[in-house]
């Protein structure tokens, strides 16, 4: 039987793998959900930028995914294609003197705040890519670990967040060109802490690292700032058997003034 053959076995399983593959449109039906994800928490210098999005039903991009897993090239033809195309969206951004007395951690949770501020449209849902959050409002969220890769609006918010930054990096690059930020984004790569050890530190390296480039091996590995958030920050497990999210009275809108979809917030 042709079920047998082990050409059309293998068509099919690649087939199914396609399938399982495919980003998840929603977390729950019914509700208007918010992808929320942060680009920069574990460079050296620069700030840290995050973004939240508001994807229409049926939106659909071959190419979406973890920003991680997507070249730069694809990375732009995205940006244009979610700022076209989605219901709604914002980029924020805290700077490295904020960073540095907050904690990193706490101002990854400030940025996402900071571009839901800017959204136009009122989510009920929140999707958060990671472990952990500090409560928005009283807007129910659900942290979902890897959710950049589980979830289209949390991917296109990671996107939003890592091509904003990534622009923003290459014009301080134009300023302080010796640290190669147009290529390492302020990362602690081989050539940044090379750059630091001959030059020093410039007024954007955030000092709350303790940044010792002769010690430290290339790494983006976040675990150092695992246990920074304090008391206040969240973490609720998006298990598919958890319970629906039940939605009450939502919180006031507050007027931020006049803005556009895509605004950048700096502090």
């Amino acid at each position: 039987m042709w079920i047998n053959d082990p050409p059309v076995l293998l068509v099919i399983l690649l087939f199914l793998s396609k399938i399982s593959s495919l980003l998840k449109s929603f977390y729950q039906e019914g509700l208007r959900e918010a992808g929320c994800d942060e680009a920069g928490r574990g460079c050296y210098a620069g700030p840290v930028f995050a973004a939240a999005v508001i994807l229409p039903e049926g939106f659909y991009h071959p190419l979406l995914n973890d920003s991680k897993q997507v070249t730069p090239e694809d990375r732009e033809e995205l940006r244009i294609y979610i700022e076209a195309n989605a219901m709604d969206y914002a980029v924020a951004m805290v700077d490295h003197e904020e960073i540095d007395k907050i904690n990193i951690l706490k101002a990854s949770f400030k940025a996402m705040h900071l571009a839901l501020d800017k959204l136009k449209l009122r989510p009920k849902l929140l999707l958060i890519d990671g472990n952990r959050f500090i409560k928005y409002r009283r807007t129910a969220h659900r942290c979902i670990v890897q959710g950049d890769a589980t979830y289209a609006s949390i991917a296109a918010a990671s996107i939003l967040a890592k091509t904003g930054r990534d622009e923003y990096m290459r014009r301080l690059h134009e300023e302080f060109p010796h640290y190669r930020w147009d290529s390492n984004k302020g990362y602690g790569t081989r050539e940044h802490r090379t750059a630091i050890e001959q030059f020093g530190l410039c007024k954007y390296h955030r000092r709350s690292f303790n940044i010792d480039p002769a010690n430290m091996a290339q790494t983006e590995d976040l675990t150092l700032f695992e246990n920074q958030a304090g008391p206040s920050a969240t973490s609720i497990s998006a298990d598919p058997s958890a319970p629906p999210i039940s939605v009450g009275l939502s919180a006031p809108s507050i007027s931020t003034g006049p803005s556009t979809p895509g605004s950048i917030i700096a502090l």
